[in-house]
């Protein structure tokens, strides 16, 4: 299966537990790998028959800088979710990061692989 990568996409949201993570917007790094079949594209250098990862990366950064969830954990599936609805991603990774979430560490994920059913 052939990947498109969309490395470190740095955005900003609510997203957390504590009250201070409700008011104020933190940095969020996401990198999603979408597997599909890119033989069409490869052989035609048709837009048309790729994903528009241009459109998912603006579609993932609407998302991001207007959510105001608790975890991460749903974050990286609202962003797997907004990956699956192109019918030619057939599985997805998504990773997310929140830099300084924890003391000491330059920074905490979670990282989820989504299939279509």
């Amino acid at each position: 299966m052939d990947k498109i990568h969309i490395k470190e996409i740095l955005l900003r949201a609510i997203v957390g537990i504590n009250p201070d993570e409700r008011i104020n917007k933190q940095d969020v790094v996401i990198s999603i790998t979408m597997y599909a079949d890119l033989d069409k594209a490869c052989k035609s250098d048709d837009v048309a028959d790729t994903i528009d990862y241009s459109s998912v990366k603006k579609r993932v950064a609407t998302l991001v800088e207007n959510s105001e969830f608790f975890l991460i954990e749903k974050l990286a599936q609202a962003v797997a979710n907004i990956c699956l609805e192109d019918e030619q991603v057939k599985k997805v990774d998504v990773l997310v990061e929140k830099p300084g979430a924890l003391r000491f560490a330059r920074t905490v994920g979670v990282e989820i692989s989504r299939s279509r059913v």
